[in-house]
């Protein structure tokens, strides 16, 4: 049994290619490949929105064998303009994503994404179908009101009441009542200390539950306030907008990709995503591989999630 993420992941890579893809007049997406260049292409879509792409995504994935593709969400990462809300939608994302593959001159892939990540490939699969080889899923997340209601209102907090008095307590209590909207409002103030502060409440709040055992790296995210800043502003744009699509998007229209492979990775315990989400859409796909991990919550840095979505890529062979 592996003891450390670092048995179970392969070995730290750097891209074989980089590059700035201008998207529309205001926003330019920052793209890297690594892994095999005649590999078995995979997009991998990153969670958030607005937490940009990271070096140990390209680990989950044999570098003989694949043709790693990681971007940077619009605002995030190193996609410029930073943090930047307008053009900043769902379909705007899906777009570019269309858009990357056919700059790189790539005809099919396999897409993988986690948390919003999942939410983010689907919606982009029930676009473009012909596109999607296989999905690899980790942490489902619809973006639904209950989802939303249950990780910034009220759910999570009664797991997590001594991690969700700060997040809770930031907001005065007249406007505590609608704490996404009381959190928007002063992530998009003009004032940078009343954002920063704000989008550290933000941040912390989500990192202090990802992991069925908190990890102090996770919490340090929020003390760095250039990623804070993006995460909790894009995050949070998105989510007062009911990500710009339909409630229920997916699960309506769940017939276009049902002949698709698709595996399902989702923790117990995860407390930022319930695994309800997961049943849910698994019973909307007969033929996916939905695999419940009994001791891991909702990040894919835990041993056996990352175990799990490992096997999977190294199980695919078209």
């Amino acid at each position: 049994m592996a003891k450390s993420i670092e048995d179970v992941l392969y070995p730290k890579i750097e891209p074989y290619a980089t590059g700035m893809l201008p998207v529309s007049d205001l926003h330019t997406i920052a793209w890297e490949c690594s892994g095999n260049p005649e590999g078995i292409p995979v997009i991998v879509i990153h969670g958030g929105p607005g937490g940009g792409s990271q070096p140990s995504y390209r680990r989950y994935f044999d570098p003989r064998k694949w043709n790693i593709i990681q971007f940077d969400q619009r605002g995030c990462g190193k996609s410029t303009p930073y943090a930047e809300l307008e053009e900043n939608s769902t379909m705007n994302l899906v777009s570019d994503i269309e858009a990357l593959r056919e700059n790189l001159g790539i005809e099919t892939w396999h897409v993988f994404g986690g948390s919003w990540g999942s939410t983010l490939s689907l919606i982009y699969g029930i676009t473009h179908p012909s596109r999607v080889r296989s999905f690899i899923l980790r942490g489902i997340f619809m973006c639904r009101k209950s989802e939303l209601h249950w990780f910034y209102q009220d759910g999570a907090s009664h797991i997590f009441p001594d991690a969700f008095d700060p997040y809770l307590n930031h907001i005065p209590k007249e406007e505590q009542s609608n704490l996404i909207e009381a959190y928007y409002s002063r992530l998009t103030s003009d004032d940078i200390t009343i954002r920063r502060a704000a989008a550290k409440e933000w941040t912390r709040w989500e990192m202090a539950t990802s992991r069925l055992f908190p990890d102090p790296e996770y919490l340090e995210k929020a003390e760095d306030l250039d990623f804070a800043v993006a995460f909790a502003r894009i995050e949070c744009h998105y989510f007062i907008n009911s990500i710009f699509v339909d409630e229920a998007f997916i699960l309506n229209n769940c017939g276009t990709i049902s002949n698709i492979p698709c595996v399902i990775v989702h923790g117990r315990y995860d407390m930022v995503c319930p695994v309800k989400s997961a049943w849910e859409l698994h019973k909307k796909l007969p033929h996916s591989d939905l695999q419940i991990i009994p001791d891991a919550g909702h990040s894919m840095g835990e041993v056996t999630i990352a175990q799990a979505l490992v096997k999977s890529s190294d199980s695919l062979n078209y």
